[in-house]
């Protein structure tokens, strides 16, 4: 009766029969038991809201920094204009400004805001005493962020050693705090561990080529004194398309000359296809802008949807036991007798689960892609055709081609709304190819390779009347239509036996309604493909023709083309440049073959004077003001260059010199 005997408590002791005391296996101490696998917080050395207050005050700093640097500049020239205010950040309708440090700061923002979806303090230094009420905190970090970088992207525009020097020690302190930050802390418990390291990837990478791009610049500016040398090469834009555009006849002429092969004929068709870059023309900043902003919301959604959902179908299928028949058998579903041979098909099912995931994901990702790829094309020859004074069929544009508020406003919210459609299409798409994948991997693909449940195989099977019936019924009207009811009579089909054509249409009715839903299937399965794989491009209409003005997306994508058009047009810039360099000498620091920042604007002012000083009085003056009108002629009213080119042929008999 040993047994008993211990079970027996000796004579005065106490005995504990508090609850917490049955449990031998609970941490001693108060500690917390941390699961297998999980991700302890993190303790940065120096607290991110400190040093992101820092930040912020270094770019205030530079910020007020620029506009004294702007307004000495502007008093030393001796502008007859100003900016008011604080400098532009970007430069977007200019065709000289430099575009990639526009392009990496909106990388650098959008990254931020991807990484500000999860961040438990939406303020970096605002530590918020309720995490759960986030919502109005993060509405205000919207509008932060755009402002944390302004200075960062308003170092490029003033073009100055000093302005320079102010973005490198910019630069070099957010990729400084960044890479300290990933470095200490790479990772988290939340999600997946290394998540918000992998997020952060283009966030590192334009500050890091921005660390490099401004001390580049500041070594120029050094070398070349006013960095004439850069600016050489980034305002021959509009004169180098207006030289092309005067040479496109003789190039034609010349490349017709010779026999295209297999290999040129394959290059051209792939250039119809794919984006290439063509001598002469560049794509304006905000469609660089959206190209990126493209390639970057395809890297972040991707990225979310890899990392949320394959880690966890990776831990269930580690933890698959044997206890998971009895569940099986709890809903009705006995896969096997054997216990073991269940947890085998239940990880082999799951396996095959995250196959058809990432497939479906790769899939989306490529088509997201090619799509948007194949959009800059269209983006080209609809910016070409508009260029040349074509009439484009692209909804309100024919009828109001001027500037208006609402193209403003569309022009405005061009990229951020491409960005939108990109990461939700890209959602869509996962969602639908997934659902696909994974149908036909477990009712096609799975039964045939073992041999059982076919069950859709079989109800396939069950229905081979149904299925006899239509292939009978289509085969037999389109051969009776062949031979029966459409004769060649003298070279030309006729329509005949239209008694017998009346019965069989009249007697196949039934049939074909069947057919008919078949083809409704069919035809909505197409139309979600096709919606689903063309929903982020917003140079696509996704309804009719006369419903296509209430396409959002591309009536903002028309309304981005009037602004374009209408106010960065290379060829008016560069009449522009040749105005203002007949008119005025060039100061020294100025190149000789370029415009300077905002003499676009000086042109068109000149332009439209009334004052005969500014005119200018010479008979040049008075040849380019003709050439000018010509060009603008043609420009609003192309139905005269079919006239034109009929009377005179070759650009010398049109007074242009190359």
């Amino acid at each position: 009766m040993s047994g008993a005997a211990g079970n027996q408590s000796s004579p005065g002791t106490t005995e504990d029969y508090s609850y917490g005391s049955w449990y031998i296996d609970e941490p001693q101490g108060g500690q917390e038991l941390q699961p297998e696998g999980a991700v302890p917080s993190c303790q940065p050395s120096v607290s991110p809201g400190l040093l992101h207050s820092c930040l912020t005050v270094v770019s205030i700093v530079v910020l007020l920094l620029l506009v004294m640097l702007e307004r000495h500049r502007q008093s030393w020239l001796g502008c007859g204009y100003s900016r008011p205010g604080l400098p532009s950040p970007v430069d977007f309708l200019s065709a000289d400004g430099p575009w990639a440090v526009p392009t990496a700061v909106f990388v650098v923002l959008f990254s931020s805001l991807c990484l500000l979806l999860l961040a438990e303090d939406p303020l970096p230094f605002l530590t918020l005493a309720t995490p759960s009420n986030q919502g109005p905190w993060k509405m205000l970090a919207l509008l932060y962020y755009p402002a944390f970088y302004y200075s960062l992207a308003a170092c490029a525009t003033i073009r100055h050693g000093a302005s320079h020097l102010l973005g490198s020690v910019l630069s070099w302190a957010y990729f400084g705090v960044q890479v300290w930050q990933r470095a200490e802390c790479p990772q988290v418990p939340k999600i997946y561990k290394y998540y918000p390291l992998l997020a952060s990837m283009p966030l590192l990478l334009g500050l890091g080529f921005l660390s490099l791009w401004y001390p580049v610049q500041l070594v120029r500016s050094f070398s070349h004194r006013t960095g004439a040398g850069s600016e050489r090469l980034q305002t021959s834009y509009p004169e180098e398309y207006l030289r092309t555009l005067l040479y496109l006849k003789k190039l034609r002429s010349s490349s017709h000359t010779s026999k295209r092969g297999f290999l040129s004929q394959a290059w051209v068709c792939f250039r119809h296809c794919i984006y290439t870059s063509q001598q002469g023309f560049r794509l304006p900043l905000k469609l660089v802008l959206s190209a990126m902003l493209t390639g970057t919301a395809i890297y972040q959604v991707a990225l979310l949807l890899l990392v949320g959902v394959v880690p966890t179908i990776q831990k269930v299928r580690a933890g698959i036991t044997t206890d998971v028949s009895f569940l099986l058998a709890g809903f009705g579903v006995v896969l096997s007798e054997d216990r073991q041979e269940v947890v085998k098909l239940v990880k082999y099912y799951l396996w095959a689960l995250e196959v058809c995931y990432i497939s479906a994901l790769v899939l989306s990702c490529l088509l997201t892609f090619l799509v948007l790829t194949r959009s800059l094309v269209t983006h080209r020859a609809n910016l070409r055709a508009l260029y040349r004074g074509a009439a484009l069929d692209l909804g309100l544009l024919h009828q109001s081609p001027h500037s208006s508020n609402q193209a403003i406003f569309c022009w405005m919210n061009f990229s951020a709304y491409q960005t939108a459609f990109t990461c939700l299409g890209l959602l869509v798409q996962q969602v639908i190819f997934f659902l696909m994948t994974m149908a036909l991997a477990f009712l096609v693909f799975m039964p045939v390779l073992h041999g059982r449940n076919l069950l859709l195989l079989r109800l396939l099977a069950s229905l081979w009347p149904f299925w006899l019936t239509v292939v009978l019924a289509v085969t037999l009207q389109n051969m009776a239509v062949h031979w029966v009811f459409l004769k060649t009579h003298h070279g030309r089909p006729e329509l005949t036996n239209r008694g017998m054509l009346y019965a069989t249409t009249f007697l196949f009715f039934p049939i074909n309604v069947l057919v008919g839903f078949m083809v409704a299937t069919w035809k909505v399965v197409l139309s979600a493909l096709y919606n689903a794989v063309h929903f982020s491009q917003m140079d696509l209409s996704l309804l009719p023709p006369r419903a296509a003005t209430l396409d959002p997306g591309y009536h903002i994508y028309c309304n981005f083309l009037k602004i374009e058009v209408s106010q960065a047009h290379p060829a008016m810039i560069a009449f522009c440049a040749l105005l203002l360099r007949r008119k005025k000498p060039q100061p020294s620091s100025t190149p000789q073959d370029g415009l300077r920042v905002g003499t676009e604007e000086e042109g068109m002012q000149l332009l439209q004077t009334n004052d005969p000083v500014a005119k200018g009085t010479g008979p040049r003056s008075r040849q380019g003001r003709a050439r000018w009108g010509l060009a603008y002629t043609l420009l609003h009213n192309p139905a005269l260059q079919a006239f034109r080119k009929k009377a005179l042929s070759g650009a010398q008999a049109n007074g242009i010199q190359p």
